[in-house]
């Protein structure tokens, strides 16, 4: 069976060979279709990789020792001062894309090694064509293209340079055959080197690896907690904790609470406080989805809802699920988890002594304020384009997404069909008062600022922009001083894709919901942050 790439290649090259047009003629047409990302309005790729390069591109050295690599002799050593790829010039076979840092599930379905190369092309008649001819069973998964800055080469031909990107690894015979044949075509070749990246899953199975690196073990209450010293609570929460650390996504499924007398009372008592509410000020999908759960889910206020079942349904849906966790993990763990449409879930609820505050999430949070919002399909879609841009990224564009995450999942508004502003945010979706404070509509003169009790009076509301969210910091013990509004939640949905698109990403990632495996673009090696590490 003809795999994806190699149909994508034999689709580019029969509309290279069936023209006669130049290389920069072509460009526009042909290759963009290539890069994953669906910012088609990019003539030239604006991808770092060029920059970052650029170096060894213009280093005779690095070329050299490559030279001597496909022409067959020499031993060739690592310069390295280079990103070029002499690692095996003795003709050793590379190991697993992540052999030096392999901590993942054996039984993943991860996609193998893969080479980048860069070359450059005269813009002459036939010339891609020539390069694109392959006979060696090798299939692309990315080409990207440029213009070369001196442009013009000896012979009056404009240059191009290519980005390509192969499964196959330096060592494997075709491998070997295909670059020797394309030093003979290219002007210049030059091997590149795995990108080194933050540590992420590939498979959803790895998210077990993150699930317990919880930043808490689910029973280690700070001191100000209403359940501090509560031992019967504590414990009670320790049981859930270990539940939940072991648990495993695959093949298991999750296993039912039974939830105490006193447990069912506060969650009655949340319910009943937040129904009128939602009832005035929740979005319309929410509204819509809590009538799916109370008749598939039992979703009532005398039960608590099992997250097992919750998950099932979720799955048939919108391909969401649940995945129980202790506690707090990271922004990065969370957001990855995202990208693979699975929710941490926590299953604790709240201290009886104050049924409507918590000091974090909680089952109450997580069923009355997430849950619902995942049956929407927009929202869901949402969701993992932040989950899909945390994957591999820098710890700054890491928290660029987590408070594009706070301004939106847990406390983004929307307009609703009468003009007033409506919650799908969690945070407002499962808190009375904040409910309140961020919906109702107020006179122009009613005033900005803080009162005694240090809230504020009135919050800021804000178009949704998601660059101007990444850089809003937040509060979390007081009500938002300023929350983001968007048009509908297929509004939101499209600035949040138009903004991940935007941002200097190590790779695009895509999830194939059949395997349950991301597909990343280009080579890379998770070697930073991997599970099982000292910190």
């Amino acid at each position: 069976m003809t795999t994806a790439p190699l149909l994508l290649r034999r689709s580019i090259l029969s509309r290279v060979a069936a023209s006669s047009r130049s290389i920069q003629q072509i460009q526009r047409s042909s290759f963009l279709a290539c890069h994953p990302t669906p910012n088609s309005n990019r003539f030239f790729s604006s991808s770092p990789d060029y920059a970052t390069y650029d170096a060894s591109w213009h280093d005779p050295e690095t070329l050299q020792q490559q030279q001597q690599y496909f022409n067959g002799g020499g031993n060739g050593s690592n310069n390295s001062n280079s990103h070029a790829v002499i690692k095996n010039l003795a003709g050793q076979e590379f190991a697993h894309l992540d052999n030096s840092h392999h901590i993942v599930n054996n039984n993943s379905p991860l996609e193998g090694p893969r080479t980048s190369v860069l070359m450059e092309l005269p813009d002459r008649v036939g010339a891609l064509h020539d390069v694109l001819n392959w006979k060696y069973n090798v299939n692309i998964t990315r080409i990207e293209s440029r213009p070369v800055s001196n442009n013009i080469s000896n012979n009056g031909h404009s240059k191009f340079d290519f980005f390509v990107d192969f499964f196959g690894s330096l060592g494997d015979p075709n491998v070997n055959a295909l670059l020797k044949a394309l030093q003979q075509l290219t002007t210049k070749l030059l091997v590149l080197d795995e990108k080194e990246v933050h540590w992420f899953p590939r498979h959803i199975s790895e998210l077990d690896l993150i699930a317990n690196r919880t930043l808490d073990a689910g029973t280690d209450l700070e001191a100000d907690h209403p359940g501090f010293h509560d031992e019967e609570y504590r414990g009670r929460r320790a049981k859930l904790a270990e539940l939940a650390l072991n648990h495993r996504t695959l093949n298991e499924c999750i296993p039912r609470t039974e939830y105490t007398v006193e447990e069912v009372e506060t969650w009655g008592l949340v319910w009943d406080t937040m129904d009128g509410l939602w009832e005035k000020y929740a979005c319309k999908e929410y509204k819509t989805s809590v009538n799916l759960l109370k008749k598939h889910c039992n979703y009532n206020r005398n039960t608590i809802p099992q997250i097992g079942e919750i998950s099932s349904f979720l799955q048939l849906q919108t391909n969401f699920r649940l995945r129980p966790v202790a506690g707090l993990i990271s922004s990065r763990d969370f957001l990855n988890g995202l990208a693979f449409r699975t929710f941490f879930c926590t299953q604790y609820i709240r201290h009886p002594s104050m049924p409507l505050y918590t000091p974090e999430p909680d089952i109450c949070h997580e069923l009355l304020g997430h849950v619902p919002m995942f049956v929407d399909r927009d929202f869901c879609d949402f969701s993992q384009e932040i989950g899909l841009a945390s994957l591999g990224a820098s710890d700054e564009d890491v928290l660029k997404l987590a408070r594009c995450y706070w301004h939106s999942v847990e406390f983004g508004l929307c307009r609703g069909e009468d003009g007033t502003h409506k919650a799908y945010g969690a945070g407002l979706l499962s808190s009375f008062g904040e409910l309140e404070y961020s919906c109702k509509e107020r006179s122009q003169d009613e005033p900005y600022g803080t009162g005694e009790d240090g809230m504020p009076l009135r919050p800021v509301i804000k178009p949704w922009d998601p660059a101007v969210a990444a850089a809003q910091d937040f509060p979390i013990t007081t009500y938002q001083p300023v929350y983001f509004l968007a048009e509908s939640l297929q509004d939101a949905k499209l600035k949040m894709r138009k903004y991940c698109e935007d941002l200097p990403r190590p790779f695009f990632a895509l999830y194939n919901a059949q395997t349950e495996t991301v597909h990343i673009d280009r080579p890379v090696r998770r070697a930073r942050g991997i599970p099982g590490d000292a910190e």
